[in-house]
């Protein structure tokens, strides 16, 4: 069973910011998280059913420090449709 840790943050862009006015909301989560899981979590802690979920894995790129070459994580993107009024304020955990 997925937790609220592990939903990493909320993403906020130019186009994250574009969609919040349509009410949707984009949350960064790990890979593991299925949509199902990530609405038990909002109901859960947020008091929020989404109206629609949609997902996408997010390959982590390639970095280079020093010569060394590294690996960000891969995580998986969520395009949450809220509720008419509803919001999510934070996610401090």
């Amino acid at each position: 069973m997925a937790d609220i840790t592990d939903i990493k943050s909320i993403i906020y862009t130019e186009k994250s910011l574009g969609l919040q006015e349509e009410g949707y909301v984009v949350i960064q989560t790990s890979e593991k998280m299925t949509k199902n899981q990530l609405k038990a979590v909002l109901k859960e802690y947020f008091g929020v059913t989404p109206v629609k979920i949609n997902s996408l894995r997010m390959k982590g790129k390639t970095k280079r420090f020093r010569g060394v070459e590294g690996k960000r994580d891969n995580y998986k993107k969520f395009y949450v449709k809220l509720p008419e009024g509803a919001s999510i304020e934070s996610l401090a955990v």
